[in-house]
């Protein structure tokens, strides 16, 4: 840029070309941050198709909504610490982000510390190059959790509606006008009549995050599977359609389902969830998680696991794989944990 402009209005006819004000200085470096603004904005979000060969970033969400402040603050970040680390994120780049944030599964298992709000975009291309195994599942641990505990605090607020509009219902027999455009709502996405009250209450739940976790770590092979690489699909979801999916490369001649691919690790989780809370192969397991809600006893991966021999052709065998992954990796104790909302101080630790 500063080339062009000396070639265009630089020494002409010998003129000597004068000096820039202070005033002029700073207004040219305003533009110039705005433009590196916005290429970190346009950088940082993620393409909406579903990517062949996706480029891991990440982003922390400390609400629902992102604040203009907040927004502000996430710009301030990438400026002090490069945009290297979000653009082609990196195993590296991604265990330093957590150490910034002071995240440590540790930490959340024995002292209860919060989940940090930070949500990856996409499993790093390079995960396959830890030759540590712990190393490999502290990372998708890390990566997957707050993932999982976002779905969940989402479909407990519909949860704690649905509950609240079937109270209602039994005393008054009534229901709100706004309430019911929302069943309708609910109702579509859960495949369930629309004033099936216990029904919905049955589906709208959530999915025990070391259940999770433990299938996300078998489906995806740690996060290191094609499928997980190029689709971000960790949960192995089967899908007959062409669109918006993946071929498996040892796929039986007599078979033609393909691998569902999402545009976002988030994508991917929801869906899970949403395939549990659902599909007709999964009914044992709603009633049985009712069952522990009606006995008022947490909900519990190893014991829900027993109920999801249709989750995979191995059946029975399936199951006691996500037991032993859940009991030997000791996830029992992240059932309790719960995303954190404190926010991160740009001077001492910047927000990654």
């Amino acid at each position: 840029m500063r080339r062009a402009e000396d070639a265009e209005f630089g020494n002409i006819g010998g003129a000597v070309k004068p000096k820039m004000t202070i005033f002029e200085r700073a207004i040219i470096g305003l533009m110039g941050l705005c433009t590196a603004s916005l290429v970190v904005v346009a950088m940082s979000t993620p393409h909406q198709t579903v990517p062949q060969s996706p480029k891991a970033n990440f982003t922390q969400f400390k609400s629902d909504m992102e604040t203009a402040a907040g927004t502000i603050s996430a710009l301030r970040s990438f400026k002090q610490n490069g945009l290297a680390g979000i653009k082609h994120l990196t195993v590296g780049t991604l265990s330093q982000a957590f150490s910034t944030l002071d995240y440590d599964l540790e930490d959340v298992r024995d002292e209860g510390a919060s989940v940090p709000r930070v949500f990856v975009v996409a499993i790093p291309q390079d995960m396959p190059r830890i030759r540590v195994p712990a190393e490999r599942k502290r990372i998708f641990f890390k990566t997957v959790l707050p993932l999982v505990l976002k779905a969940n605090d989402d479909i407990l607020k519909d949860r704690q509606r649905i509950l609240r509009i079937r109270a209602t219902k039994t005393k008054t027999g009534n229901i709100a006008a706004g309430d019911r455009l929302w069943l309708a709502a609910m109702a579509e996405r859960y495949d369930v009549g629309r004033y099936n009250l216990n029904e919905l209450v049955r589906r709208i739940d959530i999915i025990p995050p070391s259940l999770a976790l433990a299938q996300a770590a078998e489906e995806s092979g740690w996060g290191t599977s094609r499928f997980a690489l190029e689709g971000n699909a960790i949960f192995g979801q089967w899908t007959f359609s062409n669109k918006s999916s993946l071929k498996p490369r040892k796929r039986d001649g007599d078979k033609d389902h393909r691998v569902r691919a999402f545009t976002s690790l988030m994508d991917a989780v929801e869906s899970y969830v949403l395939n549990l809370n659902t599909h007709r192969a999964y009914r044992q397991f709603r009633k049985e998680r009712l069952a522990l809600r009606a006995r008022g006893q947490r909900l519990t991966g190893t014991e829900l696991a027993r109920t999801l021999t249709s989750y995979s052709e191995r059946g029975s065998k399936y199951v006691r794989t996500i037991q032993s992954i859940i009991n030997s990796n000791q996830l029992q104790s992240l059932d309790k944990a719960r995303l954190g909302g404190k926010t991160v101080s740009i001077e001492s630790k910047p927000i990654i």
